[in-house]
Order: C-alpha cells, then structure tokens, then sequence
C-alpha cells in the first residue's frame, strides 16, 4: 500500500476506472475530481529510516516541511516557498507549540492534543491556515504576468459547514486576493459562538449563507455544485472542505507532533517502548483519516479509534460492514459531528477495497468505489462492504457511539478530577477514550498510551458546558473560559443571507448575485 516517495508525486481519483495523474496544484484547486471522486496520492511515502530519532527535536512547522514534501513535488513548489508557507500559516497561532500535548493525570496514560489555538479556536485552523495561503500562492504564481484586474485568474470557494470550518475557513480566505468565499451552515444547527464568528466578518470576498436544512443538505448542495461542469467552468469552483487534499495532508503534522512530544514527556526508560492509540471524534472523517496517513508512512500508532455521536453511521459501519444513511440526522451536543455521510470514508474504504477485493489493482478499486457511490445515492441509501473488506479495516480501527448523557457527565468527571474543561466534541473523544481503556485493562493488560483529539475550546459550545459545570466549585464561565475576542461579537454588524432551501438552482443563482455585490464593492472602494 505505500511506496517510496517518487520526486513526481501525483494525484488520482478515488472513482477514476482509468490510470490518472494529476497534479497537487490541480488536485488543491479543483477539490473534487470531475468523476465525483476525492483525490488521493498514488503513493503513501515512505520515512526516512531514521526519522524517530532524526525527527525527535523537531518544531511543529519543521515536522510539516518534512511531511509535506514527502507529498508535495519540489517541481510545483520550492523548498523555499514551501518552508514560507508553513511559517505564515502557523504564525497566527497563539502558542509556540501549536498544537500541545496535555495530561489528564485523573486517567493512567490518557492525554489531552489541545487543536483548538489557531484563530478561530478550532482545530479546523491547521488545516485551513494552510489552504488560504496555498490558495493565495497558486494564484499570485498564475497571475504574475497578467496586468489586467479582469482578465486574473480567481477561485470562487464553496464550502459546507457543521460548524467549525466555516469559520476557520473564512479566517485563512478573508481578504485573499481573487478569491471568493461562499459558506453554507444549517439554520439553528449551529452554536452561537460559531455564527457569530462567520456572520461578523465583514470582508468584501466573504459571503456567509444560512440555509434551511441539515449538514448534509448543505455538504450535498455543494458537492452538485462542483458537479455542474458549466458553472464550475465559468467561476471556477474551489473547496475547502475536507474533501480537499491539502486539508488532510496539513493535519497529518499533528499526528508526528503528538507523538514526539509524548515521547519526550514520559521517563527516559519508557521512551522507546510505548504504544499509542489515538482516539478522535469523528463527523465527516477528515481528522482520522490524517492518522491514518500518518500510521501508513510508518509512525508507530497501534490503533486510531472513531468516537461518534448519536449520529453513528461510522460505528454502525465497523460493526456490521453496512454504510446506511437511511436514518434521520440527530441533533446533539456535539453539532459539528451530526453528520451521516461522512465524505473522507470514501479515501479509507480505496485502501481498504484495494488490498481486498480490488487485487491491489487502482483502477478495478476505483470501480468498485464508484458503485458503492451509486448505491450510497440510490433510494436505499446503503452499501455493503465484503468480510473481507470489514476485517482489514478492524485491524486498524475500532470504534465507540458515545450519547448526550455521556458527553455531559464525562465534561463534569474531568473538570472535577482535573479542573479541566473541555467542549462536548472533545468530550465525545474522552468518553470513547475511557471505554478503550476499560476494555485494553480488562483483555490485554497493554502498557499503551491513549491520545486524544480535544478539537475546539469550549467557549465555542456554552450552552453544552454551562449545563455540564454551571454550580460546580470554581466554575465561572464569563471570567474563566471565555476568550476576550468572543465578547466583542455581539457589538459587530452582522454580514449574512438566509437561504429558503438546499436546491441547487436556487444556490447557484444566490452564489452570482452575491458575486456581482462583491465586485460593486470593491470597485466603488
């Protein structure tokens, strides 16, 4: 499944029947290949022999050089370049470490991947600090020689959001050059928090849509608009959702960060003999599926567990090898999670289909993806995945539906052993991470370490946290969790247009209109 780094690394569909190469600028700047699959490398590289110890002193941005340009071939971008990139990207950060790794020393051996100290404290940031530079740099490249304003090539990026990437992507996009940015999010299914941090971005090239619907209406929505050849032709759409590789390539960093820190933390005599399991809550599967990367270039993870919400289509799948989206979507605590397609399932089930019934063959893998696509569409709404196929999957992976009950009681048991406080994505997380310690206890007695993904600060998610600790000893939201640049959103004006429905008709003609207000403002500016 992997292979040594070729200095010409390209791109191929998940979808594609045909040999395929594309580009990583190609690849970034269309999102979604043209067949409705997501791109993937046609490679997974290989470490260098040496990296555990090699790589053991190195810096957050210094780990995502080496990985990336694993991925990323010197020919479309320079080392130089490359290193900048990473540089203005994680320079908005509010901590050196970017993303730190902390103990909860209530648990034996479970701690904390604090993702959430990016701009918009969210672990969404890593990733899409990343993109709007990558977007920014592709486009200045194409436009060096073009003096004309109207005849600049430009991106026009829509997005879905549950919550968190809108507004991370907002942040790495507002006020870059030649792009425009469409963000839709589902009406009343998001928090406070996470609306105003969209709705108050004022920027000419950004556009926040509130529509009627779910998350998946909207994620639906956006995939059809990328699918309508002509209006892609004409404003060339660009994503930022996780189905975008330059997302999951970013978030691979963190996988290599944890695992140095946490060697570096323990004892000198634990520090070459541990095993790690990470535990990430998972909605649309981006976040995981980077460990997964990271587990098949070689980095020592023994097994990458999903926490899921009442939205369990990922849980339900690893217990059954049925993927069924026939269900209602749930609204939880955890919002960013209410999700029943999970888009980046589609990059993990390419492997796993490949080593079983695809004969390791590319393209009879694609075919096989593309039916599995079909029947997920179809009126049933279900695809089933051979034993085979199931049971190369559980050697990786396992997996655990946490409830809201759950997420509220686990939020208490950690501030009250660790005054510790923690948002219900998070929670969701830590729940499934103390059932996994359960069980390894009680069946194998493993000295392992547990990592788990605390993926936004909880200020973003009051309402949940405030039922959770309102009354405990010590707990003062407004003084204590609060961040000071959440008080100011009420005072701001708010810049946002509420959609009837998900219909693509309906969106694409909002998406025009909106553009012509764009280009009025900035040419009256």
């Amino acid at each position: 499944m992997s292979s040594s780094f070729s200095a010409s690394q390209s791109y191929r569909s998940t979808r594609s029947e045909v040999d395929q190469a594309v580009s990583f600028e190609e690849a970034v700047i269309t999102g979604l290949a043209k067949d409705g699959g997501l791109f993937i490398p046609s490679v997974i590289p290989k470490l260098p022999s040496d990296f555990l110890t090699s790589w053991n002193q190195f810096s957050f941005q210094e780990l995502a050089f080496n990985i990336m340009r694993l991925y990323i071939s010197v020919k479309e971008i320079s080392d130089e370049d490359l290193k900048k990139l990473i540089k203005d990207s994680y320079s908005t950060f509010r901590t050196n470490e970017i993303t730190p790794l902390v103990k909860l020393n209530s648990v034996k051996n479970l701690y904390l991947l604090e993702l959430f100290h990016g701009p918009t404290y969210a672990f969404k940031d890593v990733a899409l600090q990343f993109v709007g530079n990558l977007f920014e740099f592709f486009l200045n490249r194409k436009n060096e020689n073009i003096s004309n304003e109207s005849e600049k090539n430009s991106i026009t990026v829509v997005g879905a959001t549950s919550g968190d990437t809108g507004s991370a992507a907002i942040y790495g996009l507002r006020n870059k050059a030649n792009v425009s940015v469409f963000i839709l999010y589902p009406t009343g299914r998001i928090s406070q928090i996470q609306e105003l941090q969209m709705t108050t971005v004022n920027d000419a090239n950004i556009h926040t849509l509130s529509v009627n619907g779910t998350f998946d209406d909207c994620q639906n929505v956006v995939k059809k608009v990328f699918n309508d050849t002509e209006f892609n032709d004409k404003y060339h759409i660009g994503a930022v959702n996780s189905i975008n590789w330059a997302r999951i390539l970013a978030q691979i960093t963190y996988y290599f960060h944890s695992y140095f820190q946490l060697k570096n933390q323990l004892p000198e005599d634990e520090r070459n003999n541990f095993k790690i399991k990470f535990i990430v809550p998972s909605g649309n599967f981006g976040d995981i599926l980077a460990g997964f990367y990271a587990k098949e270039m070689g980095l020592p993870i023994e097994q990458l567990i999903i926490a899921t919400n009442e939205n369990d289509i990922l849980d339900r799948f690893l217990k059954t090898g049925n993927y069924d989206k026939s269900s209602e979507v749930n609204a939880t605590y955890s919002p960013a999670m209410d999700i029943l397609i999970s888009s980046n399932f589609e990059r993990l089930l390419w492997y796993m289909v490949k080593q079983t019934d695809g004969e390791n063959n590319d393209n009879k893998t694609g075919a096989i993806l593309a039916q599995f696509m079909l029947n997920l569409l179809s009126p049933k709404g279900v695809f089933s995945v051979s034993k085979e196929t199931l049971a190369k999957t559980r050697e990786i992976f396992d997996s655990f539906k946490i409830t809201n009950d759950e997420t509220v009681s686990t939020i208490k048991k950690i501030y009250q052993e660790n005054n510790y406080i923690m948002d219900p994505h998070t929670s969701v997380g830590v729940t499934a991470a103390l059932k996994k310690i359960s069980q390894d206890d009680e069946k194998t007695q493993g000295n392992f370490k547990y990592i788990s993904m605390s993926t936004a600060h909880p200020a973003k998610f009051s309402q949940v946290v405030n039922k959770s600790l309102t009354g405990l000893e010590g707990y003062d939201f407004e003084n204590k969790v609060l961040p000071e640049a959440f008080k100011k959103f009420d005072s701001l004006p708010k810049k946002v247009r509420l959609v009837e429905s998900a219909d693509l008709k309906l969106i694409e003609t909002v998406i025009v209109q909106e553009l012509e207000n764009e280009k009025l403002a900035k040419n009256s500016n």
